[in-house]
């Protein structure tokens, strides 16, 4: 079976950003605001999805994520005002 691959963008409670690859963002959310998710999260729950994209495979997904983890955070804010998410 083909499963898509899908690079999405969590708000913390923090405000901080983390940016991952999944092939089920609804299980994934789920598991990172139960605190099961990655390290980084764990000490900044709640989380909430922002921005979700898929792709074909997972290579390209984590493509996405490494291209969003090399922003600096304004480049970060400013892309998601264009997704149209904040602003």
């Amino acid at each position: 079976m083909h499963n898509k691959w899908t690079h999405y963008v969590l708000e913390c409670s923090d405000g901080s950003y983390y940016s991952g690859s999944t092939t089920d963002i609804v299980r994934r959310v789920y598991e990172h605001n139960q605190g099961k998710g990655s390290k980084y999260t764990r000490s900044r729950l709640p989380v909430k999805i922002i921005y979700f994209e898929s792709y074909p495979n997972r290579s390209s997904a984590q493509k996405a994520e490494a291209a969003f983890k090399k922003l600096r955070r304004k480049q970060k804010e400013e892309l998601i005002i264009n997704w149209g998410l904040h602003g």
